[in-house]
C-alpha cells in the first residue's frame, strides 16, 4: 500500500533552515507528481508546493515562494523540502502528499519556528 514517511522537522529559530524528507513506497514514485502541505495549530491544511514527476516543474504558495525549494530523487524514492529564512508563521505539521489537497498524505513532521 502507499506509504509516505516524513522526517526532518524540529525546533528552529526565526531565520533558520530545515530540510524535510519524505520516503515513499508502495507506488511508482517516478511517475507521481508530489506535494507538500502543512497544517498550522488550529488551522486547516494549506498547500505549500508541488513538483512534477521528473522534477522539471515546481510550484509554490505565495507565502513560501523564494524561501522554500521542493526537490526529489526518484532513484531514492524521496521527496525533499528545503526551508530557508523560516518565520514563526511557518510553524506547522508538514506532510508530503500525492495530491495538493492532502487527501493522501503521510503522518507528518512537526516544524516549530520560535526564539
Amino acid at each position: 500500500q502507499v506509504q509516505l514517511v516524513e522526517s526532518g522537522g524540529g525546533l528552529v529559530q526565526p531565520g533558520g533552515s530545515l530540510r524535510l524528507s519524505c520516503a515513499a513506497s508502495g507506488f511508482t514514485f517516478s511517475t507521481a507528481p508530489m506535494s507538500w502541505v502543512r497544517q498550522a495549530p488550529g488551522k486547516g491544511l494549506e498547500w505549500v508546493s508541488d513538483i512534477s514527476s521528473w522534477g522539471v516543474r515546481t510550484f509554490y504558495a505565495d507565502s513560501v515562494k523564494g524561501r522554500f525549494t521542493i526537490s526529489r530523487d526518484n532513484a531514492k524514492k524521496t521527496l525533499y523540502l528545503q526551508m530557508n529564512s523560516l518565520k514563526p508563521n511557518d510553524t506547522a505539521v508538514y506532510y508530503c502528499a500525492l495530491d495538493r489537497h492532502g487527501l493522501r498524505r503521510g503522518q507528518g513532521t512537526r516544524v516549530t519556528v520560535s526564539s
